[in-house]
């Protein structure tokens, strides 16, 4: 850039910077970079005057009607140290070459900055430049640092993902691209940032705050979905997806985004929980903030905050109404490490944050900071959202019998069933780091119930006495789409008497959060005889035939059974979860991946149905391997039937890439394979 009215001309140096502040990948073409740490720029006299540095006066300025007082704008000569910790010294001279070492503060405001430069020698200031500025996970006096090259390479720079989801007993992982380093994404995430509600109100006051990683993370979680302002997502939780994407269907975060800044920020349709998150982390990776999706099986979601998720059923063990408490199978959030200087010391590191809408907090839909230590310590006190978090991991469940006359009795209480293998990506590769100890002590321990009674939470509602007649279910944890169930029940007669008992059994296609969406099976067995003290086993079964229109995209089936002594009216319940497994598209990749260079993929895709799918579509995507999408229509594939497609595609962009194949047909959806590649920029 040449400064006409100083005779002299400024060099950014952008690739160079880019490169050692780590932001290259988003590009090269202007200035971006982390707080706390050198850059250099370069002034060049097209003269032979002589630049004199102890004349140059440099300021920095970003938000909206900058002002010192806020720390919008600060200022600083060279070669001091200003009191705001802004710094800049002269690196080398040549008289008419002088090359600037600059350093924002390490508690600098992040954001767009605009760069200006004043001549004390003659009073004048001009724009010399603008520059993109990011928190710094690798600077010690950031309030990011995180001192692990592994975890920042995972939770700051790695574009490409997993995400778990399924059941605690069959936990399965779908692939995802963050694509936080994506053409436009960083503008997008900032233009996100200036549409929040804070900002709109007072941007004064907003940019203030850009500085602290706990209030940008607690504006990202409120900004991702769209339920108090112009964020980015709108939750829908059931079919049909008309008008939207089906949340099942996104692979990544980059035309989520992409969509939302084209429509002039306009809700995108649609998304659900890990949606939500993965959107969220992309967000805050590309703010420079270290961040992990993770999930957490068999979820609570207490509406009344009193620890417990009532469920209730009526007599013959159908699930009834009774308030806004659920489990679901799983519910995925992230989790950011940061300073809490706004907490007593202990509570930094790893930090609940939510997106998806569940309740308000202080009257917005988001969730977090949540200090991860405070959760497992029961310091419910801890801001933000502690008590809520605390719940979802450590809740009981209660079930209930509702008899017709309106009176209600306990069944049983469940204190180890919320919370279970919370999950995250290792680093460096995709498999399954169980985190659970981060959240609790072990399940039944002294230091757990004594933790749960600290909190003042503890179940006030009393011990189940052991029941005579008990109920068990045994199934297996998941089955392969296409085959039947089957079910093997128990009946317990703990008495000193015979029992004759009635059972029923039914089965639902069940959404992840709970909600039964078709009921497929329902059978019942009358006047079955139970010795004293003795067992007696039925094994059921639940067809292909029954559920194989249902099941959708939910790939879960809720098992339910109960049984009714018919003498006294004594009733047993139990209740499984069965996951429904698609099976695998494989890709096999033909020769060497070179950047520029045609690569031949072949997918295939084998029908383990018994029935015959029709109106199949594949879909092929990858990030700099193929522009846009390769949809490829099949008519029909037949029961054991194995197709072979042949794909050919150009990588664009040396470096890790991801492939990603969907499969979607009339009779089953939501099929998916993937494959790692990593594209040489030469050949071997």
């Amino acid at each position: 850039m040449i400064v006409a009215e100083m005779n002299f001309s400024v060099d950014f140096q952008c690739e160079v910077n880019n490169q050692n502040h780590k932001t290259a990948e988003i590009g090269t073409n202007r200035l971006i970079i982390r707080r706390g740490q050198l850059f250099y720029i370069i002034l060049q006299s097209y003269t032979d005057e002589y630049i004199d540095h102890n004349t140059i006066v440099l300021t920095a300025k970003t938000g909206v009607k900058p002002s010192t007082s806020s720390g919008t704008e600060v200022m600083f000569s060279v070669n001091s140290l200003s009191a705001n910790g802004w710094k800049a010294f002269v690196s080398s001279s040549t008289g008419t070459r002088l090359t600037l070492a600059i350093s924002s503060s390490p508690n600098a405001k992040i954001g767009r900055y605009s760069l200006h430069l004043l001549t004390t020698k003659e009073f004048k200031s001009s724009k010399i430049g603008e520059f993109i500025l990011l928190f710094n996970p690798w600077c010690t006096e950031d309030d990011v640092f995180l001192d692990s090259d592994e975890q920042r390479e995972e939770y700051v720079l790695n574009e490409d993902g997993v995400i778990f989801v399924g059941t605690n007993q069959s936990i399965q992982s779908r692939s995802w691209y963050f694509g936080q380093f994506e053409d436009k994404i960083i503008d997008i995430c900032l233009t996100l940032l200036d549409k929040n509600l804070k900002c709109q109100e007072c941007p004064r006051k907003d940019y203030i705050r850009r500085n602290d990683p706990a209030y940008i993370s607690r504006v990202v979680t409120a900004m991702v979905n769209c339920c108090d302002d112009s964020g980015v997502l709108q939750g829908k939780w059931q079919s049909p997806y008309t008008g939207g994407t089906c949340p099942w269907h996104w692979n990544g975060s980059v035309a989520i985004l992409h969509q939302w800044d084209k429509s002039g920020s306009q809700r995108v349709q649609f998304g659900q929980c890990w949606v939500f998150a993965a959107v969220a982390c992309t967000v805050l990776r590309c703010l420079g903030i270290p961040t992990r999706v993770v999930t957490n099986f068999n979820s609570a979601h207490d509406s009344n905050g009193n620890l417990t998720i009532d469920e209730f059923f009526d007599e013959r063990g159908r699930k009834c109404g009774g308030g806004g408490d659920s489990v679901w199978n799983f519910h995925v959030w992230i989790e950011s490490w940061m300073a809490r200087n706004d907490l007593k010391p202990g509570y930094g590191g790893w930090q609940v944050l939510d997106p998806t809408p569940q309740e308000k907090s202080e009257g917005v839909y988001c969730c977090g900071p949540a200090p991860v230590t405070a959760i497992k310590d029961g310091s419910v006190d801890m801001k933000y959202d502690v008590p809520f978090v605390f719940a979802e991991v450590n809740a009981d469940q209660v079930c209930w019998l509702l008899h017709r006359d309106g009176t209600k009795e306990k069944l049983s209480i469940e204190t180890q069933h919320v919370g279970q293998n919370i999950s995250t990506k290792c680093c460096g590769r995709n498999d399954r780091d169980d985190i659970t100890q981060n959240y609790k002590y072990p399940e039944g321990s002294d230091k757990e119930r004594a933790i749960v009674s600290e909190a003042d939470l503890i179940n006030r509602l009393g011990r189940v006495p052991e029941k005579k007649l008990q109920l068990h279910m045994k199934a297996e944890k998941s089955i392969n789409n296409g085959s039947d169930a089957q079910v093997h029940v128990t009946i317990s007669n703990l008495s000193s008497s015979n029992m004759v008992c009635n059972l029923n059994f039914s089965a639902h296609v069940k959404s992840y959060n709970g909600n039964l969406v078709n009921q497929i099976t329902e059978k019942d067995l009358e006047r079955i005889a139970v010795r004293a003290n003795g067992d007696e086993t039925m094994t059921l079964v639940v067809p292909y035939s029954d559920y194989g229109n249902y099941l959708g995209h939910h790939h879960l089936i809720k098992l339910t059974a109960s049984v009714v002594d018919i003498v006294t009216k004594k009733m047993a319940l139990a209740v499984n979860d069965l996951s429904v497994i698609n099976p695998e598209i494989t890709i096999q990749i033909r020769g060497d991946p070179v950047i520029h260079l045609p690569l031949m993929a072949e997918i295939q895709y084998t029908n383990t149905l018994r029935v015959p799918l029709n109106h199949c579509v594949f879909t092929v995507e990858g990030t700099y391997l193929i522009c846009g999408m390769k949809t490829f229509k099949i008519n029909r594939i037949d029961a054991n039937q194995t197709i072979k497609m042949p794909v050919e595609f150009i990588p664009s962009k040396a470096g890790p890439r991801k492939l990603m194949v969907d499969f979607d047909c009339k009779e089953m959806t939501d099929v998916k394979g993937f494959k790692n590649i990593t594209v040489q920029c030469f050949k071997l």
